[in-house]
């Protein structure tokens, strides 16, 4: 008689990392470090390989391995989880997903209908790319030059059917190469999902009829989504690829996913969980952004829905929530709400997304709706200031956009935020180099932002922190 063994997934956390080897980063990774003045921390440290292998030997198989979060995702069934559990070494056992079958959930597949409402199969004409890239007044920044080289990023999705094939990605150069988190069967570029190919075309994508918005970026793909199921393993492995790309030295991680109801409804946020602080992918965006890099996040598409507010890991610190707009800057209403459940403007700015133009796998320039497409088009525009500025950091680069939005004096703080960039703008202003406290209209609760020398701090009551979140000296 054969006995049915059941595997779920866990994260197991470690007590400590006992060995201090050297930090997994590129050259790339330690330069920047080092430019803007980024210290190597405990996060930075591996994993204890003697741990893993502890977790092996007692049966367990490791998905993936957090540096930040000193811990490992790893399959196993519930009587090797309990031996885990007694490990002296391991702090906490958490399950992160149940035992799935190979057919997607209802969950998950009312979210893939939800990330892409709208799709014409039309071939559209040049001007209306032209349209959504004038909205945030791009177009003067690439005609003086500045279209994201030099500026290297990363886009991840759940997948990206067909795209090392398309000749609109014509600069094959700029792609420097791919990872996948997820526990998919299929290749990278095969089947498993079209959304992450339509992303990258708004920033990529070159033909004669349709440009993106940093045809010159460097990139790498990664693929987080999954199908089987709707899962919080999946916010996991949103962290690692968090983290690869900070070991890759990448400046700026565009991301159109977010996460809040599971198919297993004991694991849905509450609402009041859309702090910033609640799960680990949105404190992996927040480490992100603290280790120097630009983390732009789709705001969600729950508008017209029961839900109708953000998901993880829009709900993040110093990052970029993007809400969705049409071309002549109006709402859309599927955009998802804020505020964040602290009170912190959410989503930060807004890009077309309400019939936004962009290039589906078969080559054909469509229009579809979704904060989704909206969040490459920030990115794409981040990346070009950006190689305009090369000396600032990502803070910077953030503050610039945020302060050149135009409702920047006067948030709307439910769907709009600061409003629509203007990436001329952005690029050719001068940062305070005084201290100025931000007016936080609306807000009883955000903190105050401060620069100094071009530096960003946040004021919280009588202390000062920098963009770290180490205390400073607050004269």
């Amino acid at each position: 008689m054969l006995l049915l063994v059941i595997l779920h997934i866990y994260f197991v956390s470690f007590l400590d990392k006992p060995e201090k080897s050297v930090p997994q980063l590129s050259p790339r990774a330690v330069e920047q470090r080092e430019r803007w003045n980024i210290p190597t921390d405990e996060k930075d440290y591996p994993v204890s390989p003697l741990y893993l292998g502890e977790l092996q030997k007692a049966g367990a198989y490791v998905h993936h391995v957090s540096r930040w979060f000193n811990g490992a995702t790893v399959e196993m069934d519930e009587e090797t989880a309990e031996k885990v559990r007694a490990m002296t070494f391991v702090t906490d056992v958490e399950m992160t997903r149940e035992a799935v079958s190979s057919r997607p959930s209802a969950l998950s597949r009312q979210k893939s209908a939800l990330s892409r409402q709208l799709s014409e199969a039309r071939t559209l004409q040049q001007a209306y790319s032209d349209k959504q890239l004038a909205l945030y007044n791009l177009p003067p920044l690439h005609e003086a030059g500045f279209e994201g080289q030099g500026i290297l990023m990363v886009v991840c999705d759940g997948g990206f059917y067909n795209a090392q094939t398309l000749s609109c990605f014509r600069q094959k150069e700029l792609e420097l190469g791919h990872f996948d988190f997820t526990d998919d069967t299929d290749d990278f570029y095969g089947t498993t999902g079209a959304h992450g190919t339509e992303c990258l075309s708004t920033v990529s994508a070159l033909t004669a009829e349709y440009k993106g918005a940093a045809t010159k970026a460097p990139y790498y793909l990664m693929r987080a989504e999954e199908n089987a199921t709707e899962s919080p393993k999946e916010m996991d492995n949103l962290v690692v690829a968090l983290e690869k790309a900070d070991s890759l030295g990448a400046n700026i991680f565009s991301v159109s996913l977010g996460y809040a109801m599971f198919d297993n409804e004991e694991w849905t946020l509450h609402k009041d969980e859309l702090d910033g602080r609640s799960t680990r992918s949105s404190l992996a965006a927040t480490i992100a952004a603290r280790k120097g890099m630009l983390v732009c996040v789709a705001a969600g598409n729950e508008g017209n829905g029961a839900w109708k507010t953000l998901s993880s890991p829009a709900d993040a610190d110093s990052i970029l929530a993007v809400g969705a707009v049409d071309t002549l800057g109006q709402i859309g209403s599927f955009s998802s709400y804020g505020p964040s459940a602290d009170g912190r403007v959410k989503p930060e700015v807004c890009a077309v997304g309400v019939k936004s133009v962009l290039v589906n796998p078969g080559g054909t320039i469509v229009a579809s709706n979704g904060t989704s497409f909206a969040t490459p088009l920030i990115a794409g525009m981040a990346a070009c200031i950006w190689s305009a500025l090369p000396e600032e950091n990502a803070m910077q680069i953030r503050e610039r956009i945020i302060r050149s939005a135009d409702r920047y004096g006067n948030p709307y703080k439910e769907q709009y935020g600061y409003g629509i960039p203007d990436a001329w703008k952005a690029y050719s202003m001068t940062l305070p180099t005084e201290i100025e406290e931000v007016e936080n209209q609306n807000s009883k609760v955000e903190n105050s932002k401060v620069l100094r020398n071009g530096q960003l701090y946040i004021i919280r009551g009588k202390r000062v922190f920098d963009i770290l979140g180490r205390e400073c000296d607050n004269r």
